[in-house]
């Protein structure tokens, strides 16, 4: 188990600082796996009797209506620097009217820590989402993670999965029992939606199915294909940990795969996990997502150019939706969900029995 001075101020700033600096810059990505959006095509419609001004893009997610359906997802949080990186992503969400997601808030939760936590001056009506790992969820009270969320104002709490990312990090927990019934609690206690997202390796039909069981609503994806976490805590481990992290580095559920797993199960669903473009959203959409959530790419346009970097990123990720939409004859969003698909060997091995999905497959 980790020793208690992992969770120490310096132990956790210097961690994050680490995943910061790594997210940024590092070698972290999958090596072999792809999110599957490249074994999935939209169908072209020459005459979509559409104007692009008609295309309402228009979605809600966790109880609050998005101007688009994106989300700025999950990445830092617990460390000076991600005062000035929340801030600015913070508000070029509340600007172009999308979601904004916190890293994980364990610093703020078992040491005070407020770095990058403190974002609704900027963004008053944004969709601001929280973020606890489930291990620490287990270990906390109701009435300490309602705080929490008050605290940093978030609408919505997201709980992270993250077992395959805790067992290569050096400090990482390594006994991932209660969470059920953690899951459980929160739904019926907390009072604001919950969302169980993993990090970095994909839901599969067998969890959405339990999630349902308990009331959950909300869940992301965060797939495998994009950041790879397990990849991230390699980096810093010690050699042996290193080689595990080796051994398991490209392992999750692709984020495509994940999305048309949970699809049919009467959950709304944020697709996460390489999603780098707007029509990587779309197809996410396309597979029953009710948005799409994009964070490595966000980080990278604030660290060339700054906020405005950002909003530019951000404002052509939405406006590469619209055309998708438009391309597909789609004056919304879910109209995605109702036509054809075109779908390839890999992501078909994924489908399951009695799929929506298989049913608009083409061919």
């Amino acid at each position: 188990m980790p020793d208690a001075t992992h969770d120490a101020p310096a132990a956790i700033s210097g961690r994050k600082a680490d995943h910061l600096d790594l997210c940024t810059d590092g070698d972290v990505a999958f090596l072999a796996k792809t999110n599957l959006f490249d074994d999935l095509d939209l169908v072209h419609d020459a005459l979509p009797e559409l104007a692009v001004a008609e295309v309402d893009l228009r979605t809600r997610f966790a109880g609050k209506e998005l101007a688009a359906p994106l989300i700025i997802a999950a990445m830092t949080g617990g460390v000076d620097r991600a005062n000035a990186i929340n801030r600015d992503l913070a508000w070029v969400a509340e600007t172009l009217g999308i979601g904004f997601a916190f890293g994980s808030q364990r610093p703020l939760l078992t040491q005070g820590i407020e770095d990058g936590y403190k974002v609704r001056d900027l963004a008053p009506n944004a969709l601001v989402l929280g973020n606890i790992g489930i291990v620490q969820a287990a270990a906390s009270s109701t009435e300490s993670l309602r705080a929490l969320v008050q605290h940093s104002g978030a609408d919505a709490l997201c709980v992270h999965l993250n077992p395959a990312m805790e067992v290569v990090q050096p400090e990482g927990d390594d006994d991932f029992r209660g969470g059920i019934a953690t899951i459980d609690r929160l739904v019926n206690e907390l009072g604001v939606p919950i969302i169980v997202k993993e990090t970095g390796c994909g839901l599969s039909r067998s969890v959405g199915e339990r999630l349902v069981r308990l009331g959950v609503q909300w869940v992301d994806t965060s797939g495998a294909g994009g950041t790879s976490w397990v990849a991230v805590e390699m980096a810093r481990a010690a050699d042996e940990d290193r080689e595990i992290g080796a051994t398991f580095r490209d392992w999750g559920v692709p984020t495509a795969a994940s999305v048309a797993q949970l699809s049919g199960l009467g959950l709304g669903i944020c697709a996460t996990g390489g999603v780098s473009d707007g029509l990587m959203v779309a197809k996410a959409l396309s597979l029953g997502a009710r948005c799409g959530g994009i964070a490595r790419p966000f980080l990278q346009a604030w660290s060339r150019g700054g906020r405005d970097g950002a909003l530019r990123f951000g404002r052509r990720v939405i406006a590469e939706i619209r055309v998708a939409c438009l391309l597909t004859g789609s004056a919304r969003p879910a109209d995605l969900a109702e036509g054809p698909l075109v779908v390839g060997p890999r992501l078909a091995r994924w489908l399951p029995a009695g799929s929506p999905v298989a049913a608009r497959k083409m061919g």
